[in-house]
């Protein structure tokens, strides 16, 4: 008999993929959480029905949350990362030898849990000692902590659940005020097939906040139509100045210095989303 998980990423449109076995299935505190191995993928990560990352194509995402942001400032000492509780994020950010620490809060202590067991390969920087790992909500980390980041990276799920609030306004003129006066944040916002409204409304409110927005895609097989989209908000280094030249190599599969700028350069249909 063969076992498949399927994602319905609309209500009439998802992709399936085929299931080696189930690692766990559970209701945490904050939603249903899956970790189930796959013929294509390898280890999946699932949260309330929706894929999270996989073995395979996870290295897309996590280096283009972290990277376009960390070589756009010049000085990235102190980094905060809202959810991620994978580690895939808090991992490249470790390839940064600039940053001093690493805090990384998500709110359910299960994704860190049975990432670290079930995802080594991605979530392997979580105990490095430049890294802080809180099990707390970002939402109320923001708010408390002013004036206290280099650069701020979130990485949620889409907005559901515990994940609502953080593409709010409100949440991003917090990210504003935690931000020091050079201060770069960078937040996934989904994909222009699905949720072109979401990427007006995050941009719109954005840019209410901050002087330098920039919206940059990547390709990512599992999620959503696989185009997705990553908008950074800065309040004084622009990722469009930085020169190729000025960004070392480092240990990729995705980011490049040369795909740096070229992120950037938008389809016309989702460059007209955000004008």
């Amino acid at each position: 008999m063969e076992l498949w998980y399927t994602e319905k990423q609309t209500d009439s449109f998802g992709i399936t993929a085929k299931i080696k076995q189930t690692y766990v299935t559970e209701k945490t505190d904050f939603q249903d959480l899956a970790m189930i191995e796959t013929e294509e993928f390898g280890n999946m990560l699932v949260l309330d029905g929706m894929v999270m990352t996989t073995e395979k194509d996870e290295f897309v995402y996590h280096e283009m949350v972290a990277h376009p942001a960390l070589f756009t400032h010049p000085n990235p000492k102190r980094v905060l990362v809202v959810g991620g509780g994978d580690g895939g994020v808090i991992r490249e950010i470790m390839k940064h030898p600039k940053v001093e620490q690493a805090v990384l809060v998500d709110i359910d202590g299960k994704v860190i849990e049975y990432s670290k067991k079930y995802l080594p390969s991605i979530a392997g920087e979580l105990d490095n000692p430049r890294v802080s790992v809180q099990v707390g909500d970002g939402y109320m980390h923001i708010h408390d902590n002013k004036n206290a980041y280099d650069v701020i990276m979130v990485d949620s799920t889409e907005p559901v659940g515990p994940a609502v609030e953080l593409f709010s306004r409100g949440f991003y003129q917090g990210i504003y005020e935690a931000l020091k006066e050079d201060g770069i944040f960078v937040a996934q916002t989904d994909n222009p097939w699905f949720k072109a409204d979401l990427i007006q409304n995050v941009n719109r409110d954005v840019k209410e906040i901050f002087p330098i927005v920039r919206v940059y895609c990547a390709n990512i097989p599992t999620y959503p139509s696989g185009l997705w989209t990553f908008t950074m908000g800065s309040k004084k280094h622009d990722p469009l100045q930085v020169e190729e030249a000025q960004i070392p190599e480092i240990n990729t599969k995705y980011y490049s210095p040369r795909l740096h700028k070229a992120a950037f350069v938008l389809p016309k249909f989702v460059e007209d989303l955000v004008k």
